[in-house]
């Protein structure tokens, strides 16, 4: 398929595509051998394509999947304190995925990870107002009165959050289970609000990313995402 230059070779990650348009302006970029202009497309794999002497690589094939992350393992692809990763769960697709989003190290649940930068900043764009949805295992004071505050507006860290949809799921004597949904993506935002309305939070669980929800998938396995699903966030 056709694509504008600037693309593609941002695509391949040589660059950032207004980098791409400056080398295309200075008659540094050849498509078949001949030397490319400013708004000219190309097929990344029919096209020959040259950057500055060098053959540009075929194009990597865009994978979209889900995790099941499990408690215990970080988002960050490499960790500096040498904590495990969710990229050696999907070490045997052979593919450098990037987590879609955060999800610290206790909690658990429902991870997009993807190769495709463009459609990964689409789901994460504060604009899309993707909602997430987290079972949330707390203790504390009462339950169902906290419930309802977590509906309102709260100040966290500065920044003044939405009010979260919440449904009781279960209760217990001295805890029970919440299921929250917010709209944002703020560092350990469901953990802070909780602990806001004094409850402790002993488990998170997010299973559902706006349409996709993370079903019977087992602890630590991935699937990949339907095309409804890949299209969902669009």
């Amino acid at each position: 398929m056709e694509e504008r230059l600037q693309k593609i070779i941002a695509s391949a990650g040589m660059m950032s595509r207004r980098a791409a348009e400056e080398l295309i302006a200075a008659g540094k970029v050849r498509v078949n051998g001949v030397t490319a202009v400013l708004g000219e497309k190309a097929d990344p794999v029919r096209d020959r394509i040259t950057v500055d002497g060098k053959s540009l690589a075929p194009p990597e094939e865009k994978v979209y999947i889900m995790l099941n992350k499990p408690r215990g393992y970080v988002t960050t692809l490499h960790d500096e304190k040498g904590r495990r990763s969710v990229s050696e769960l999907v070490s045997s697709l052979g593919l450098r995925l990037y987590p879609v989003g955060r999800l610290d190290m206790d909690s658990e649940g429902l991870l997009l990870m993807t190769n495709d930068g463009s459609w990964a900043n689409r789901v994460m764009h504060p604009s899309g107002e993707v909602e997430k949805c987290y079972r949330t295992t707390v203790t504390g004071g009462d339950i169902a009165a906290a419930a309802g505050e977590l509906k309102k507006s709260m100040l966290i860290d500065g920044y003044r959050t939405r009010g979260a949809q919440v449904e009781i799921e279960r209760l217990d004597e001295g805890g029970g289970v919440l299921l929250i949904t917010i709209r944002e993506g703020r560092n350990r935002q469901v953990r802070k609000m909780c602990e806001q309305v004094g409850l402790r939070v002993t488990r998170l669980c997010r299973i559902r990313e706006g349409k996709v929800k993370l079903g019977d998938l087992r602890n630590g396995q991935w699937r990949a995402l339907s095309r409804a699903e890949i299209e969902s966030f669009r």
